[in-house]
Parts: C-alpha cells; sequence; structure tokens
C-alpha cells in the first residue's frame, strides 16, 4: 500500500503591505499559528518578527487585574549566531529584550477593558534582523495588528514609529548608520487619535525639537493604524464575550455616601504611612458598619479602596488641591549630599519627600566593560547602570530577589538619561557603573535615580558634559475633556492619576523621556504643556538644589580611596 500524501493548502492566507519610511512592510497572516488566536507575520525590510498572541477562555479566579504578559524573544539565528553559553541556547531574556517587551506593554495595556480578567499572552520572536530596520518597531506594528483581528476584546489599533535627528533634520525609522549620529532615538505609538507612548533617549535636545518629532511621529503613525483597520475589515474575527469583573455598586455608593467626610481626611496628608494608617482604621468602620448585612464585602475591599482613593484624589486636583497641600507646580521639599559613603569611588543621596535614593558611583579599568551576547549591534557596554528597590523602601516584608523588569527598566531609563553627558572613553578611559539603591518611596524614584546618580558621578570626579536631573509629570482629565497637569507626582497620585511624564535633561536640553500611562492616549497640547512645566522643574531642581550641592566635578578625598588606573 503507498503512502498517501496531500498538500496542505491555506486558504486563510493574507498578506497586506506598505511603504514605511522608505523601506517596504509586508504583513501575513493566516500560515504560521494557526491555533493562536491571531498571529502576524511582520516583514520590515529583511527584520521578520512572528508576533502571536493568546488569551484564555475564562477569567482568572481571585484577581483584580488585568493579567496581561508581553514577551520580546531574541532568537541569535536571526544575526547568524551561535549563543555563547555553555547550554548554546537562549536563556533568560537580555536586558534590550526585557526593555522592548516593556515598550510594546506600555501602549497595548490601557486599551484592554477595564474588568476584563482572562489572561492574554502576546509573544514576538525575531526570526531575522535587518539593522537597519527596527525589530521593536516591527513588533509593536505586528502586536498591534494580531490584536486588532482577533477575537480578543482590545480598543485598538495603533501603529509605531522611531524618530531620528540627523544634521539638524527629523529621519524617519533611520538605518543603522544614521542611528550612529542621530541626536534622537524616539518612539512614539498612537491610535487613530492620540498618542499612547513615547520612549526617548536624546542628545540634550531642545523641547521644540521633542515636540516637532512626536506630531511627526504621530501623523505618519495613521498609515499603519489605516492599514489595520482594512486588516481588521477583511478578516478581522468578532470580539467575543467575557464575564465581567464583579463589583458591588450599591455597597460602594453606600461608603462613599457615609464616610467621605472621614475618607478625605484621610487623605489629606503628605506622609504615606499616616494616610495608610487612618485608610486602614476607617476599613474598620466599614465593617462594623456593613459586614453584616454584606458578608462577602472583603472580596471588594481592594478595588473599593482604589476607586474611593481616586474619585477624592481627581476631584481635589481638577479643583488644584493636592492630596499633600502642595500647589500643581510645586515640588516636594528636597535635599541633596554628597560623600555619604567613606570608602566607595562616588556616591549621592537625593531626597524629594519620602523618596530617598543613594547612587554610588564605581570606576574601573576598560577591560570591566560589559561583554553583550545579544542580536542587536551593541556588542559592549562601558556605562552601566543599575536600579534596585527592595521592599522595606515601601514598608513591606519581602525577601530580596534579582532584579524584575521594573528595576530593569527604571536601570535603563536613568542610564539613558545620563548616557549623553558621560565623556567619551578617549577623555575618560575607565568603565563606569553606577548602582542607585532605593531607601525609601513614595513616587519618583528612576528621577530621584538620575539626580542621585548625577551627584555620585561628580563627586567620582568624572567629568560630565553637565549636571542632568529629571522630574515626572502627571494627569487628571474631567468627562467634558478638560485636564489639568502637576509635576513631582508622589506615589498616590501615581497610583490615580492617568499618566505618568518622566522627562529627564540637562539645561541645555532632553536626554530622557518616558511616558506611562492609564487612560485612552494624549493630546497634542498635554505633551506640549507637559514638556514645557517639567523643563522649568529641571531647571530648578538644578539651580537650587543640585548644583549649591556639587558646582562641578572633582574627586573624593577619602582616608582609603579605592585604587583604580586606567
Amino acid at each position: 500500500m503507498s503512502t498517501i500524501i496531500t498538500k496542505r493548502q491555506f486558504p486563510n492566507y493574507h498578506k497586506y503591505t506598505m511603504e514605511l519610511a522608505g523601506r517596504p512592510l509586508t504583513l501575513e497572516v493566516g500560515k504560521l499559528a494557526e491555533l493562536a488566536n491571531a498571529a502576524v507575520m511582520v516583514t520590515y525590510g529583511e527584520t521578520s518578527v512572528l508576533c502571536c498572541v493568546t488569551a484564555s477562555a475564562r477569567p482568572r479566579d481571585g484577581i483584580d487585574f488585568f493579567p496581561l504578559s508581553v514577551d520580546f524573544e531574541e532568537k541569535l539565528y536571526s544575526v547568524g549566531r551561535i549563543p555563547g553559553s555553555f547550554n548554546r541556547r537562549e536563556g533568560r531574556p537580555g536586558e534590550k529584550g526585557i526593555l522592548t517587551s516593556r515598550v510594546i506593554d506600555r501602549p497595548i495595556r490601557p486599551l484592554f477593558p477595564s474588568d476584563f480578567r482572562n489572561d492574554v499572552s502576546v509573544m514576538c520572536t525575531v526570526m531575522s534582523m535587518d539593522h537597519d530596520c527596527s525589530a521593536e518597531i516591527a513588533a509593536l506594528i505586528g502586536t498591534s495588528a494580531a490584536l486588532a483581528i482577533s477575537d480578543i476584546p482590545w480598543n485598538g489599533p495603533v501603529g509605531a514609529l522611531k524618530v531620528g535627528l540627523v544634521d539638524g533634520e527629523l529621519v524617519l525609522n533611520p538605518n543603522s548608520e544614521q542611528r550612529k549620529v542621530s541626536d534622537l532615538d524616539v518612539t512614539v505609538v498612537s491610535t487613530g487619535k492620540k498618542v499612547v507612548m513615547i520612549e526617548a533617549g536624546a542628545n540634550q535636545v531642545d523641547n521644540d525639537t521633542m515636540y516637532r518629532a512626536i506630531q511627526l511621529a504621530h501623523q505618519e503613525n495613521q498609515k499603519q493604524v489605516a492599514l489595520i483597520n482594512q486588516m481588521v475589515s477583511e478578516i478581522g474575527k468578532p470580539k467575543f464575550d467575557y464575564p465581567h469583573a464583579d463589583f458591588n455598586q450599591e455597597l460602594f455608593d453606600k461608603i462613599v455616601a457615609d464616610f467621605m467626610d472621614e475618607a478625605k481626611a484621610a487623605m489629606d496628608t503628605d506622609d504615606k504611612n499616616v494616610r495608610e494608617a487612618r485608610w486602614n482604621e476607617m476599613i474598620q468602620h466599614w465593617h462594623e458598619k456593613y459586614l453584616e448585612e454584606y458578608p462577602d464585602m472583603d472580596q471588594y475591599l481592594e478595588e473599593f479602596t482604589y476607586k474611593f482613593q481616586k474619585k477624592i484624589v481627581k476631584a481635589w486636583l481638577l479643583e488644584g488641591h493636592r492630596v499633600d497641600g502642595r500647589q500643581k507646580n510645586e515640588i516636594r521639599p528636597l535635599s541633596a549630599e554628597v560623600g555619604v559613603l567613606p570608602r566607595v569611588h562616588g556616591s549621592g543621596l537625593f531626597t524629594r519627600g519620602q523618596t530617598q535614593v543613594l547612587s554610588v558611583a564605581t570606576l574601573d579599568t576598560l577591560s570591566a566593560c560589559q561583554k553583550l551576547d545579544t542580536i542587536w549591534e551593541e556588542t559592549e557596554k562601558r556605562y552601566m547602570h543599575h536600579y534596585n528597590f527592595p521592599g522595606y523602601s515601601v514598608g513591606e516584608a519581602k525577601p530580596a530577589r534579582s532584579p524584575g523588569r521594573r528595576e530593569i527598566g527604571h536601570g535603563a531609563l536613568a542610564e539613558r538619561a545620563l548616557l549623553p553627558v558621560i565623556p567619551p572613553v578617549e577623555e575618560f578611559p575607565y568603565a563606569i557603573r553606577v548602582v542607585s539603591e532605593v531607601v525609601s518611596s513614595n513616587g519618583s524614584t528612576s528621577q530621584g535615580s538620575i539626580c542621585g546618580s548625577t551627584l555620585a558621578l561628580m563627586d567620582a570626579g568624572v567629568p560630565i558634559s553637565a549636571p542632568v536631573a529629571g522630574i515626572s509629570c502627571g494627569l487628571i482629565q474631567d468627562d467634558d475633556g478638560s485636564f489639568t497637569t502637576f509635576i513631582d507626582i508622589q506615589g498616590v497620585e501615581d497610583f490615580h492619576g492617568e499618566m505618568d511624564f518622566k522627562v529627564a535633561g540637562t539645561k541645555a536640553g532632553i536626554t530622557a523621556i518616558q511616558m506611562d500611562i492609564k487612560n485612552d492616549g494624549l493630546s497634542h497640547e498635554i505633551i506640549k504643556e507637559a514638556l514645557e512645566i517639567t523643563r522649568d522643574a529641571r531647571y530648578a531642581i538644578l539651580d537650587e538644589i543640585m548644583l549649591p550641592c556639587i558646582p562641578a566635578p572633582g574627586p573624593r578625598s577619602a582616608s582609603t580611596p579605592p585604587r583604580c588606573s586606567p
């Protein structure tokens, strides 16, 4: 009996193409990963990324958050290399892969329904790498397309683009040679109407240039949005129904009506510990009054607390009142110190309210540069910045573990902010490592790390070209579209606000931006205002706090200074 062979057909195969920044972009559906909710193979130039999205059939029990996971997988075969590890296979994701996962996560997360509790997994696998065509952008576009055409509830699509600045001209998705001389690297993700994510590194770029770059990217992103909307209209699946997260609105309304005055009094303090103690005492009063009538009320307490606090914080901010009594343009009390530790190369302690970051700088020979085994062009790192966030910094009793994605992301942000002012190796032939230890946290620890690390580098005698300061900007929007921005957001404002717009830079210009949002995006008006008020705040921090502490880089004097030779 002869073997029967049937040629496999792909009747659901579709191919969509467009030109993106002068290079072909292709999105293919219906051939690979057919068992996922949706899969898109994105080819940009000769970069190929397979983007797959899957969702569980039922919500996860006992959670009050949306369980989304995003993984960006770097495959070394994509650049024709064998991994250098003993096992000769990819292991834990590299730092760049983790950072790219975060860049994909941040713009797509706010576009899922707020009461959606089904597990959703996004996996982007780099299968071919063309360094002239960004794998990060390809993965963002592919994820957007996959979610949009899938049956998973999602309010996209989005488009994504990078903008560079070469010889004073803005360049869309700069190629490898252009990136080497570019003064700007900004990634912008947009819906059809608003900007939902900004991630930037810059060589002291002014506000106007940064704003023009964001505008240009948003405009160009509309072409991708249009293409993905075409895909949805032709091959998109109907979105599935899901069990909406349970919430006892009746009990919540009673609590708000009966405890509004007590809740306002509990929130009105600049001390995080006092606020939490007052709130816990009030929850006991809720139990005394409602537990008999609502015996299952404990399952709603966390969500009640979140919604109640947000209601108060939002109303106050729209009225111009902040939780700790500050004005919109007022920064929490600041302090800067250097030479905090006696036997290190350099140390700086930066305090902003109840947020404290102790940064420590270490110098070594160039042999200590970090060797990188990745798909990217960078093969080693001379300047390294690491960020640690122990449990005690927020009053939690938890053991130390290896750095998570948040720690890696915050360290990378500080590294990006300071890298433009690090002296070239020809002038300063040392490897440089800075470690930022968050010893107390009540919001804006990443920006505190930037300030503290500037102090540590100057204390170590590193001849940085200019000091760098970082500050955050928050946002509250009313139902009628009006909005209020405010600088230096503390923990409760970050938790209940709609935006964390972090900007770092020198007196000459911006060196880094990272934007997190919890709404459907930002208008150009909000972005422009955020850039302006953070610039003024940076100048004030530098002039009034940091430079009076240490006006210029200078080597430390210690009784037994560590030895370090170039």
